[in-house]
């Protein structure tokens, strides 16, 4: 409880006041400002974490996102959160944190026999174990591998938080908040330009929070943004992507830092950020040095314990030694010492330099042209080991408990990578930083390879302002910029030191040198590759740390240089991002929107009891009292179309308005049959074709006049329907001369089919002359329904005379109770999709069933309607010659030979007494009211040849085999005697 490693004075925290929180059950303090890992820090807990595949002990690595040790779970209950990086975890009253990837305790987990395991355990070593015996795969090795597989573990409960959407547009971007953002935001916002400044931490500066003496820079530079009304600083917003035409992906923690979010308020907001200018200000990554025990807890980034230090007043170790390769890294030195620890010796491969001078003076042991050979200790560090750069063997001894390492810095590159520039190399910093823009973006500061704060602040300041000119607007006078020397950045190129024990590339995954190596040496040369056979860079840190060392020692193997080899390419996401965030609210019932039609209430009091349509709410069927089963109901409204007349709601069809003097001949290109023969007050059947010649839907389209059509669609595919139109008319056809417009929502529409249908629609329907002769099947007319302007159809889906009437949805509800008091003396009854399912199977009509996606329109029975003149989307693809193989799979009636026994939909056709190959299967399935007993459609190979002969129905997951007939799809009507009464 007394913090013995937190400073008396210093930092950005606030000791006034105390945060109490827990880590694997124990109870700690930390004040306002704290991390969880500065917190810990500062109680002396350097233990956190056990690593992903040997189980070794890992303790705190950095001060920022790119951690990849000290992932710990957040909070209980519903709201757990596992691998949460603890450095960028800001700290609040009752935070309840949890190590993870652990077996037994954090101190002794049984787990970490897999160290001894090692050499077995290398690059790939699951490739070659888990191929043989291939009988062990599901007894053995899959339940073996699902269990000692991720780290931390999802609640496995539904979150109870909200997320939001939501969107942005600015004239400029400034990605980061440091130096070199805040002063691109500020010459940025000085024009007047628009100017968002998002920063992934919860306070502004970046680096400027490290040093005291530029507080009132930062600050005034704050102020000053505050002051610019058009100027938004969004802080805990973390900019993950970079995509086409200046779209950036962003997500808001709004109350990461709460116990729980405040009412009506979001935990997390996914942000859409549109900018015509991006100023990239995202720093650089400290990059680790591999040699042997550089995982052990107590080895940390120079940069990450000088943040500690500096900006939470936590002092990381007390007998201290630094291992860097360049003068930047002294500063950390000087930190630590400044925060009352001992510098027990800085060790430099370099022979000499400026800041070797400057530590000797401060009276640091400076072990110049020396290395760090190995490290020694259990679950955290005691001490370490020196030899002579370019020697061998054991060394000098030096204790120590905490060991600070810098090997350079990384410009972090990421969002630069993901908008389209090429990375170069640059000899002098031994990184890669970004090439000439491919959008309209430019790197500032750091990211770029401009280090100091001085420096990176000039030069984010020139890079709004040309950002902001570029927008538009007129350049605004300078910006006071802060005075601030910089130390030379440029390292040794040292990326390993080699020697008895395990050098980590990638700490996280637990990949060495020796695995890159392993990769190289087994055909895995290309950075791609070895990354995928070793896991390196594949953790929550994306290898920010150890990418590019890893990618060192592959070009070492590779004899060729490291400018050549490169690195993984980068994409979304930059930091790890909650799934939540991504679905926004669009989860649970609100995964998608739920449409009702216009007669939902009339359903509603119908009884109807519903089933979800795609999006739409749809009755199944409509129980009555005297009805045993869902079954009996469903019977009961099929029988009375097929016997008296019934009437359903067929209002979610697409429907769609084609116009213009071209219409004819864009549906002639569109559908596969022709629609510029068609008469005026006359409908067709349609079917479309995709590109590769696959049914894509199917649907009647009534021509209304010369130039004007009336399209239908399945309900499922009403919306790709009309992108598909939209994008051939945009991007195909642009000469022709038509527009469409999407009327799915303005017009209900309502069938009633059956014997009695044209007395029904007599009583509902004026002004026309319902005779077969005037109006015959596939007509079309508007008139007036129930005293209400409407559209009727003579077509019919259920295999019986039926017609629909279409008109505006508000007056639906009017025209069904008009239709249902005429059609009370013919005893006419709703019925719901069950019973519209039961009716098209009988007649043999294909539904999204038989259109999954992979059927032809031979498959279907359809290859006729295939205009033969004529070109139209699909139709040269349509020929190849396995999708007119006449041994595909065809479209045939099934019947159960015992009318007793089920069968299902999915079930297998095998050939009775054959060899267990399946033939085809059952697409759909019902029980039949023309001939009791179980029908179905299915797609059964060189199903017209086999019509009369027998099957089985085979249900594996069931058990069950049942005989059927294989008949003609058509299994009521055939010659459509009833439908043309």
């Amino acid at each position: 409880m007394s913090q013995p490693h937190r400073l008396a004075a210093g930092g950005h925290v606030d000791r006034t006041r105390r945060v109490s929180f827990t880590f694997d059950g124990r109870r700690y303090e930390g004040h306002p400002g704290d991390t969880l890992a500065s917190a810990l820090l500062a109680n002396g807990v350097r233990l956190v974490g056990r690593s992903f595949k040997y189980h070794r002990p890992r303790g705190i690595f950095s001060a920022g996102v790119e951690e990849p040790n000290a992932l710990v779970e957040l909070r209980d209950g519903a709201r757990r959160e596992p691998n949460t990086r603890a450095t960028v975890v800001e700290l609040f009253d009752g935070l309840a944190a949890t190590s993870q990837n652990r077996r037994g305790s954090l101190a002794f987990d049984w787990m970490a026999v897999n160290g001894l395991l090692a050499p077995w355990l290398g690059a790939g070593f699951y490739y070659k174990t888990f191929m043989w015996p291939a009988a062990y795969w599901e007894r053995v090795y899959e339940p073996l591998i699902r269990k000692a597989a991720g780290l931390g573990r999802a609640s496995g409960l539904p979150d109870p938080d909200r997320y939001e959407a939501a969107h942005a547009h600015c004239d400029v971007l400034v990605v980061g908040a440091g130096a070199a953002g805040l002063a691109a935001a500020r010459a940025a916002g000085a024009t007047g330009a628009r100017v968002i400044l998002a920063e992934q931490d919860a306070l502004p500066g970046g680096d400027l929070l490290n040093e005291p003496g530029l507080e009132p820079w930062r600050t005034e530079a704050l102020a000053a943004l505050a002051a610019m009304p058009e100027v938004t600083i969004m802080p805990r917003t973390t900019v993950f992507g970079f995509y086409d035409q200046g779209v950036l992906g962003a997500v808001e923690r709004v109350a990461d830092h709460l116990p729980e979010p405040p009412p009506h308020t979001p935990r997390q907001r996914s942000w859409t950020i549109r900018a015509r200018e991006v100023v990239l200000a995202t720093g650089a990554h400290e990059r680790l040095i591999a040699f042997p025990g550089n995982d052990r807890p107590g080895v940390m980034l120079a940069g990450a314990a000088r943040s500690y230090a500096r900006r939470f007043g936590v002092r990381a170790g007390e007998n201290v030694a630094l291992f860097a390769t360049h003068d930047g890294a002294y500063d950390a030195a000087f930190a630590l010492a400044e925060a009352g620890a001992r510098i027990a010796a800085i060790i430099d491969p370099r022979p000499d330099s400026p800041a070797m001078q400057r530590a000797r003076e401060a009276g640091f042991a400076v072990r110049a042209g020396s290395v760090v050979s190995a490290t020694v200790g259990g679950t955290a560090l005691r001490g370490i080991e020196l030899r002579a750069a370019g020697g061998s063997g054991r060394g000098d001894a030096v204790a120590a408990d905490l060991l600070m390492i810098s090997g350079g810095w990384n410009p972090a590159v990421h969002l630069a990578s993901m908008s389209g520039a090429a990375l170069a190399w640059d000899e002098g910093l031994q990184a890669f930083v970004p090439g000439p823009p491919a959008q309209r973006e430019r790197s500032a500061g750091a990211c770029r390879g401009v280090h100091g704060i001085g420096a990176a602040a000039a030069d984010g300041a020139a890079a709004g302002r040309a950002a902001a000119i570029a927008a538009g607007f007129a350049a605004a006078p300078d910006i006071a910029l802060p005075d601030a020397p910089a130390p030379d950045h440029r390292p040794h190129p040292l990326w390993e030191v080699r020697g008895r024990g395990k050098a980590f590339v990638d700490i996280q995954d637990d990949v060495t040198a020796d695995d890159i190596r392993l990769a190289h040496r087994e055909g895995f040369s290309h950075i791609e590759h070895a990354k995928r056979y070793t896991t390196h860079a594949m953790g929550t840190d994306q290898g920010k740390t150890g990418g590019i060392v890893g990618a060192a020692v592959l070009a070492e193997a590779r004899g060729e240089p490291l400018a050549k080899v490169g690195l993984p390419r980068f994409r979304p996401y930059t930091s790890p991002i909650a799934w939540g965030a991504m679905a926004g609210e669009g989860v649970g019932a609100h995964f998608q929107p739920t449409r009702r039609t216009s007669l939902h209430a009339v359903h509603e009091a119908a009884g109807a009891v519903w089933m979800d349509a795609g999006i739409w709410k749809r009755p199944a069927y409509y129980p009555k009292r005297e009805d045993a089963d869902a079954w009996a109901s469903v019977l009961r409204e099929a029988r009375a179309v097929r016997e008296r007349v019934g009437i359903c709601d067929v209002s979610t069809l697409g429907k769609i308005a084609v116009e213009g003097p071209d219409a004819a001949i864009f549906l002639d290109r569109v559908y596969a049959n022709t629609f510029s023969t068609l008469p005026v007050g006359r409908a067709r059947y349609g079917l479309m074709l995709r590109e590769d010649g696959i049914v894509f839907d199917d649907g009647t389209t009534s021509r209304i006049g010369p130039d004007r059509f009336f399209v239908t669609t399945t309900t499922a595919q009403a919306g790709p329907v009309m992108q598909h139109l939209e994008f051939h008319l945009a991007s195909v056809w642009p000469e022709l001369d038509v527009s469409l417009a999407s009327i799915t929502d303005q017009w209900a529409g309502i069938a009633i089919a059956g014997p009695k249908a044209r007395e029904v629609i007599a009583g509902v329907v004026s002004g026309l002359d319902l005779s077969n002769e005037a109006f015959p099947f596939m007509a079309v007319a508007d008139c007036m329904a129930a005293g209400v302007p409407a559209r009727l159809f003579r077509i019919s889906f259920s295999g019986e005379l039926a017609y629909e009437i279409a008109m505006p949805a508000g007056y639906a509800a009017h025209v069904w109770q008009a239709a249902m008091a005429a059609g009370a003396p013919h005893g006419i009854e709703p019925y719901g999709m069950e019973a519209l399912g039961l009716l098209r199977i009988e007649k043999g009509h294909v539904a999204g069933s038989e259109l999954n996606g992979q059927t032809t329109a031979q498959d279907l029975g359809l290859g006729r309607m295939l205009k033969k003149k004529g070109d139209f989307i699909g139709r040269v693809l349509a020929q190849r010659p396995g999708l007119t193989d006449p041994s595909r799979p065809r479209l045939v009636g099934l019947r159960s030979l015992d009318p007793r026994r089920q069968i299902r939909a999915g079930c297998h056709l095998l050939l009775p007494g054959g060899d267990g190959s399946s033939q085809g299967w059952i697409t759909s399935a019902t029980q039949s009211v023309v001939d009791p007993g179980w029908i179905g459609l299915g797609l059964l190979r060189d199903g017209e040849a086999r019509i009369g002969s027998e099957m089985l129905a085979a249900n594996p997951l069931m058990g069950e085999e049942v005989p059927v007939k294989v008949i003609s799809p058509h299994m009521h009507d055939p010659e459509n005697l009833r439908v043309r009464a």
